[in-house]
């Protein structure tokens, strides 16, 4: 029996540019082993580096903000289910799709906490060290009403699930840790990766629209680089990274030994040809992408703590986990240069993916989740009372927002 997902997007999905991409397509490829039949609507622009949904027999639809035509369009799609990706298009449409499609399952997929990103960097720029103090910001309190408002969230991290759980106290039955969904590495794919003595240089990647990257490249350019280039004359750092602006294009310096590489089709391709990936963030959340490619790719990682986060487990990092930068410089200059050290690291990479990543642990127990709560959705809802307060019409200044803006550009 074929079901109805609608997806509304606050960006399009983007797998070459960014971990947030790939890990929609993952879900996508999910809900459609299921049978459902998926529509992606959104407000955005399609961009370059867009992936073509169609190839996956999935229609793309340009949905408009503040604009009633949205409610024809949720009405004639009648879904099961509508995913919302991030909670600003909760915000922005959660509402519409509650009035107009009550019955439908409201799932929205966090990516990573932005409430929790944000205490971080306002910690940051403070110079302060316990970013709690910082957690009851404007970002959070607007993502935790989005959770509230609908019927499950999907969670990426085990430390996030924690935090929402023991800080912010959302009741657990509106949670559901789903991280990134991989294919085991097989020892097959082992075999055919390059081996330590063929590879060489440090890389980083990220997409240069996410702060926290831009962020941790100007850490390295400033204080990390220095430091391993020191100690490692000949050694290059390679950055790569979708829309890399001006000010990140300035710090190219091929003399340091710096290159500014940008975007590439290819992250297995640059990750397998390098020795070390270094991931100094300073602030974020969620999971890293590049740590994922990194371990896939069978590239040893020297991280800060922030980077490591929800990564690993009980299981040895797929390298060095360092906040000091001193020890960072000295972590990252072992890894590269001692052989032993490396393969035992990659070893670690190969193992994380394959006990925590392997898709087979959570897709079954999250389609069992979905498939429960809508057999029983009024129940679900009846018990989630602060849901139903925030849908109050007294606390629903977006809608109202919303409905001015619409008569403003009438």
């Amino acid at each position: 029996m074929t079901k109805n997902l609608v997806i509304i997007g606050c960006v399009w999905p983007e797998p070459k540019s960014s971990a947030a991409g790939s890990r929609m397509l993952q879900i996508m490829n999910l809900f459609q082993t299921e049978n459902y039949n998926i529509t992606f609507a959104t407000a955005t622009a399609k961009t370059n580096n867009a992936f073509d949904l169609s190839s996956l027999n999935i229609p793309e639809v340009a949905i408009k903000l503040n604009d009633s035509s949205f409610d024809d369009f949720i009405k004639s799609e009648n879904p099961d289910i509508v995913m919302f990706d991030r909670f600003l298009t909760e915000e922005q449409f959660g509402w519409r799709v509650a009035e107009n499609c009550p019955n439908a399952l409201r799932l929205l997929d966090t990516e990573d906490l932005h409430g929790l990103r944000k205490a971080r960097e306002l910690a940051l720029k403070d110079n302060e060290t316990d970013f709690k103090k910082y957690l009851v910001n404007d970002t959070s309190k607007r993502e935790i009403a989005s959770i509230y408002r609908c019927d499950l969230s999907l969670i990426i991290s085990e430390a996030e699930m924690e935090l929402l759980d023991t800080y912010f106290k959302v009741d657990k039955s509106l949670l559901h840790y789903l991280p990134f969904l991989l294919e085991s590495v097989t020892e097959n794919s082992i075999t055919n990766l390059p081996d330590f003595n063929s590879r060489a240089n440090f890389i980083t990647i990220g997409n240069f629209f996410h702060k926290p990257n831009y962020q941790s490249v100007l850490f390295l350019k400033e204080v990390i680089w220095p430091g391993i280039r020191k100690q490692l004359p000949q050694a290059e750092l390679h950055i790569y990274g979708a829309y890399a602006s001006q000010k990140v294009t300035e710090l190219h310096k091929e003399a340091e030994g710096f290159f500014v590489k940008g975007f590439t089709e290819s992250v297995h391709d640059v990750m397998q040809t390098s020795l070390v990936c270094l991931a100094p963030l300073q602030f974020g959340a969620g999971l890293k992408g590049k740590l994922i490619d990194a371990m896939q790719n069978g590239t040893p990682s020297v991280m800060t703590t922030i980077a490591a986060e929800g990564m690993f487990g009980t299981l040895d990092s797929n390298g060095f986990i360092a906040d000091d930068q001193d020890e960072f410089i000295n972590k990252a200059v072992e890894l590269y240069t001692d052989e032993s050290t490396w393969k035992s690291k990659q070893q670690n990479g190969f193992e994380i993916i394959n006990k925590r990543f392997d898709k087979q642990f959570f897709e079954a127990d999250f389609i069992k989740v979905i498939n429960l709560i809508r057999a029983d959705l009024s129940n679900h809802r009846q018990n989630n009372f602060t849901g139903h307060m925030l849908q109050h019409q007294s606390l629903q200044s977006t809608k109202f927002m919303s409905k001015w803006i619409e008569l403003k550009n009438k």
